[in-house]
């Protein structure tokens, strides 16, 4: 595996790899590479002949009094990773590299309706930071296809209605989240819980089973549900942020006939804020 920190190299990179006729997989993250983002890469190499991943935190996406002083940046070890995992060419390019005229006067992407309330209501302009992020990676890289992991779920729909609305000829690929073996969702904030959180944090997964579990039995009281799995949150020592059965295939509310759901969740442990989902079918549609 090579790693290119400039666009130009990395669009030279790609060029002679399209010349002998290889299909271009692309894995954006931001780094601090777990299971998860090794999933990714895997399911890339079974699309696609060479395979790209960058890792860049992004600061457009995160709000005043977010983590993006304190997220962890640990390129050296991701290199690893990804080497082990068949990747071709890491892009790890610096906040100059991706913004050259500054982030004030950075052309923003925004994808309406989709990133509206949920993570988009608790975050502010945070999907307009990635979705204007990816737009760019995406133009740099020029992939046939681009791996996303499920467990950010409104991200992922946000991106597949970037590049169905703007037209972009690249394949957007949902891989499953990838779980410790208590359930809890692999992410690279888990390394901000102490002890005793991580020992609650899998609460947050129990809950949306439970939910998940009352749906497929028939029940529709989808509100008294709701309120029920706040309680155990509450009870478990998290602090619920959002819970919220929606249409898996719309993101939009969830109606009667509704062949999927999506129950989507996130919480806080202490200063951790942890996201997770679970698609479930309505036993109408099952």
């Amino acid at each position: 595996m090579i790693t290119v920190h400039t666009v130009e190299a990395l669009r030279r990179a790609v060029s002679e790899a399209r010349a002998g006729g290889a299909r271009v997989g692309f894995v954006p993250t931001m780094g601090n590479l777990h299971s998860g983002h090794v999933a990714l890469v895997t399911r890339a190499k079974t699309r696609a002949d060479f395979i790209v991943a960058s890792i860049f935190v992004n600061p457009l996406q995160f709000g005043p009094n977010e983590d993006l002083a304190s997220y962890p940046r640990t390129l050296a070890a991701d290199q690893d990773k990804l080497a082990a995992a068949g990747c071709d060419l890491l892009f790890a390019p610096n906040v100059d590299e991706m913004y050259p005229n500054g982030q004030a006067m950075q052309t923003r992407v925004s994808v309406p309706g989709v990133s509206e309330g949920l993570c988009g209501g608790s975050r502010p302009g945070h999907f307009d930071g990635v979705a204007t992020v990816v737009t760019k990676l995406f133009n740099m890289v020029q992939p046939d296809v681009a791996v996303f992991g499920q467990k950010d779920f409104q991200q992922l729909a946000v991106i597949r209605t970037l590049v169905r609305d703007l037209n972009l000829p690249i394949e957007i690929i949902g891989e499953p989240t990838v779980r410790a073996e208590d359930g809890l969702a692999l992410s690279s904030r888990n390394g901000y819980l102490d002890a005793d959180q991580r020992a609650r944090a899998p609460h947050l997964h129990r809950a949306l089973k439970a939910l998940g579990e009352a749906i497929e039995a028939g029940r529709t009281d989808h509100a008294e549900l709701i309120e029920q799995a706040l309680a155990e949150l509450r009870e478990a020592g998290l602090r619920p942020d959002y819970l919220e059965i929606r249409d898996a295939l719309t993101l939009g509310p969830a109606r009667a006939d509704s062949t999927e759901l999506v129950l989507v969740a996130a919480a806080f442990l202490g200063t951790t804020r942890l996201i997770d989902n679970l698609i479930v079918r309505p036993p109408s549609h099952a």
